[in-house]
């Protein structure tokens, strides 16, 4: 049975090899999946792991429960607890560290590195007065306020020497500093793409912290002395109360952790849609192995005639299956390794630069991608070979067996009934709950498998209806139709593998388009300033950007947004300042109790979801611990409705900023005189210095820049998705290519009864394009249905959320499905036409 098995694999190799590519594809996608995060990893903790090279224990600021710079929080460290560091026995050196944001103009004005990676530090020289962590490639460190030192990739990515001039912002105000050094550094964030710029201690610490003040003290041990008895010795002399050290091993691999789970995350998905290439590619395996089956109906039955048993005949099934897979599994995991490479070129290729470091093929992606592949394609073939098995001898030879029985069916009908009814309520059912989303996802995962066991019988009626059509191509239109209903469960399997794909991209598609609707409502109704002035990176912006606003004659009003961490009613809670003169002039606010009017002294207006956690009403008093520990209380003087752009507890900053110890912003909202225009924003950006930091957004760029977010997330799982619609093309391609060897004879029958080769090419065309379409139909109507059950979730959150049908983007999406077809169909029906019609009638 095993040499009979291996014989019919080598026996069908051009039947299987569809097979074999919709395993391998899937496989691909685990392996390169595989391959690729732990690429990255590796080279993300390598480099990360460079940086704490100089660090033996690390002293921080003790951790605080309350929002950062809350009451209550630890202060920083300073001089006084640097000098005890180094006075430690069994210490070398202490290093005092200070870092934020700093933003890098290249030569044309324009923004270096990416966000929250552009960063400043302080250069920290020893007693040679050169600091170990940054070796001067050239020029010499910085000493003055108005110096500094780039690191190599920047300078030499933007073109700078030392001697130049460059422009950089730390908090919105230009400064212009004079390059002195350029230093080489392991640092990770740098090695990714991202840029530092080191200061002198007083500089940096006056940028990001205050005088005589540190976030970190890095201690280097001296010869001799471990890592865990310099920080046992440090904890004797520390305080308690505001300080806490870490051994730079347990730094490490703390990085190396956030790494790894970070790397998990993106992982995670990018499996998902492995999983739902290979779940595309059951139906095609499940799909070639009953047709291969079906066709050696006969040799399986004499087999059985001459003393083979059900198991036996059943194993060699399973045989050929094992084959199929490894074959594949192989191949696939040859094609997810080229895949981790092709990948990490690409994200070095668009900017996204990855630390160096070989390419990682763990042990774990070898043996998962073998075991994925080999077990995917056993058990899509168990259950045709079991079917096999239990069919007698006699009958399979009469070719008794060739239709399914009406109990079969009714079974397989009521099962599926049941299974989509159950899904549908499940759905329903979750879109009235709070937090619906499990019952949802569970939901829609009976419902497709019960549409997908439906399937042969929703074939019959959806391709009827396409008869009208199909007429005017004459008998090869009449004969496709016939054919693409003749063998339901054939035409329900290839068709459900295009289905899960489309039903996918539509729901996402839908779900999309509705919230970027959604968010545009939002912008438009909640502001009525012209234009939002922020960070770049959306750090905090300096209270010297909004005075300068104010003080233009083009501005009528401006506010800016200032967040405060405080207490109240004993939990963690942020107050957003505002200018409560002009507030009113700048957003157009929903009260659902009480008023706006002019915000000043003890009033206050919070958002109702705030107000109903915490019982309040317009008129009522709440006390409140500000952000320097000192304690008042707050009116309520209206309830108003939050979104995602406003929200929370607002009050005059006049109020407000007293309580700060650094007084910064998020931005700015401003309403010109001559309204949005584009010289009106030319005016802003120049009275800001033309400063690479500071983004000058109108209300259709905060939008814009929101659905950004959304269309990157769109196209990359479209680019994702597109795996599962090609393994379905595949599909299609081995259903017609094995039925068009199944019926060959009667194809030699039409041709010798005078249908020409074009009316054979156009039949099989048209049946890849009936199928196709159907496929097509069900998927963007089970896309529709989930894209709007799962708004009906969002809209719970998002107030301005209305379902938006992108009707046109639904065309197109059916336009490919019948491109699938006729693209599918262009190998299987040349083959057809080109039989020879003499040979194919003898064919049995």
């Amino acid at each position: 049975m095993f040499r009979t098995a291996l014989r019919n694999v080598l026996a069908h190799k051009a039947r299987l090899l569809m097979t074999v590519l919709a395993v391998m594809l899937g496989v691909a996608f685990v392996s390169g999946t595989l391959v690729f995060t732990s690429t990255i990893s590796d080279a993300y903790q390598n480099s990360s792991q460079k940086g704490f090279d100089n660090v033996d224990v690390a002293i921080q600021p003790k951790s605080s429960d309350s929002p950062s710079g809350a009451p209550g929080a630890a202060p920083r460290l300073d001089q006084k607890l640097l000098d005890a560091a180094a006075r430690v026995p069994g210490a070398a050196s202490a290093t005092g560290t200070v870092s934020g944001f700093t933003a890098i103009a290249d030569k044309h004005g324009k923004l270096i590195g990416d966000g929250f990676s552009t960063r400043g530090a302080n250069l920290f020289p020893a007693k040679d007065g050169k600091d170990a962590r940054y070796p001067m490639r050239d020029g010499v460190a910085p000493k003055a306020a108005d110096q500094f030192a780039l690191d190599a990739h920047t300078a030499d990515r933007a073109g700078y020497k030392v001697g130049d001039t460059v422009r950089i912002s730390v908090d919105g105000p230009v400064r212009e500093q004079k390059l002195t050094g350029i230093f080489t550094t392991d640092d990770g964030t740098v090695a990714a793409g991202g840029s530092l710029a080191l200061f002198d201690t007083p500089t940096a610490q006056k940028l990001f912290a205050a005088p005589g003040e540190f976030s970190g003290i890095d201690v280097k041990a001296a010869p001799g002395t471990s890592q865990g008895a310099l920080k046992a010795a440090l904890d004797k002399v520390l305080p308690k109360d505001s300080a806490e050290t870490t051994t730079g091993k347990q730094l490490a691999d703390d990085q190396a952790d956030m790494i790894a789970k970070s790397m998990d995350d993106m992982k995670t998905v990018l499996l998902v849609f492995a999983g739902i290439a290979l779940f595309v590619g059951v139906f095609i395996i499940a799909n070639t192995f009953t047709m291969l089956v079906a066709q050696r109906t006969k040799e399986l039955a004499l087999m059985r005639a001459v003393g083979a048993s059900r198991r036996q005949v059943t194993r060699s099934v399973l045989i050929e299956a094992f084959v199929v897979g490894a074959v594949a599994a192989a191949a696939g995991l040859a094609a997810g390794i080229g895949i981790g490479a092709g990948l990490r070129a690409l994200m070095s290729g668009t900017g996204a630069k990855v630390p160096d470091g070989p390419l990682v093929v763990s042990p774990a992606a070898i043996l998962t991608s073998l075991l994925v592949g080999i077990v995917v394609t056993v058990l899509a073939a168990w259950l045709p070979g079991r079917r096999a098995a239990k069919i007698p001898p006699v009958a399979a030879m009469n070719s008794v067996h060739a239709t399914a029985t009406t109990k079969s069916l009714v079974v397989r009908n009521t099962i599926g009934a049941l299974f989509a009814g159950a899904g549908a309520a499940g759905v329903l059912v979750a879109t009235g709950m709070e937090d619906g989303r499990a019952m949802m996802a569970a939901g829609a995962a009976v419902l497709l498998i019960g549409v997908f066991i439906l399937t042969p019988l929703l074939s019959r009626p959806l391709i009827a209806l396409a008869a009208p059509v199909l007429r005017t191509f004459g008998i090869s239109g009449k004969l496709a139709r016939q054919n693409a209903v003749r063998n339901p469960r054939r035409t329900a399997a290839t068709a459900s593998a295009l289905m899960v794909g489309l039903t996918l991209i539509t729901g996402l598609t839908v779900i999309a388009g509705s919230v970027q609707q959604s968010i545009d409502k939002m912008a438009t109704a909640s502001l009525k300033a012209d234009y939002v002035v922020s960070m770049a990176s959306r750090t905090p912006l300096s209270p010297d950007v909004a005075k300068k606003l104010d003080g233009l004659d083009e501005v009528t009003a401006a506010s800016p947004l200032r967040n405060s961490p405080s207490r109240i009613a004993g939990g963690a809670e942020y107050l957003t300042g505002v200018n409560g003169k002009d507030f009113g002039k700048l957003t157009r606010l929903d009260f659902t109790e009480g008023s706006l009017g002019e915000l000043g002294g003890e009033r206050a207006v919070v958002d109702d979801a705030t107000a109903k956690a915490n019982g309040w009403k317009p008129g009522s008093r709440f006390p409140v611990t500000f952000e320097d520990g000192k304690k008042g209380a707050l009116t309520v003087s209206g309830v108003y409705q939050g979104n995602e752009m406003i929200k929370g507890i607002i009050l005059d900053n006049a109020t407000l900023a007293p309580h700060q110890k650094h007084v910064t912003d998020m931005q700015v909202m401003v309403k010109m005189a001559g309204g949005a225009s584009e010289a009106s924003k030319d005016s802003l950006v120049k009275a800001l210095g033309e400063n690479p930091a500071i983004s000058v957004q109108d209300k259709k760029d905060v939008s814009d820049g929101i659905a950004q977010i959304f269309s990157l997330m769109l196209n990359m799982l479209y680019g994702l998705l597109a795996m599962a619609v090609i393994v379905a093309v595949l599909g299609v391609i081995n259903t017609l290519a094995m039925s068009v060897f199944e019926r060959s004879q009667e194809i030699g029958m039409l041709r010798a009864i005078g249908l020409d080769r074009r009316g054979i090419k156009r039949m099989v065309r048209l049946e890849s394009l009936v199928i196709s379409l159907f496929g097509g139909v069900l998927g963007i109507g089970l896309g529709v249905f989930f894209g709007w059950a799962a708004g009906e979730l969002i809209g719970g959150s998002l107030a301005t959320y209305e379902l938006v049908l992108p009707w046109g983007r639904i065309g197109i999406f059916l336009a490919m499905a019948a491109l699938v077809g006729v693209l599918a169909a262009l190998w299987p029906a040349r083959r057809a036409a080109r039989l020879n019609m003499l040979e194919s009638i003898k064919a049995e």
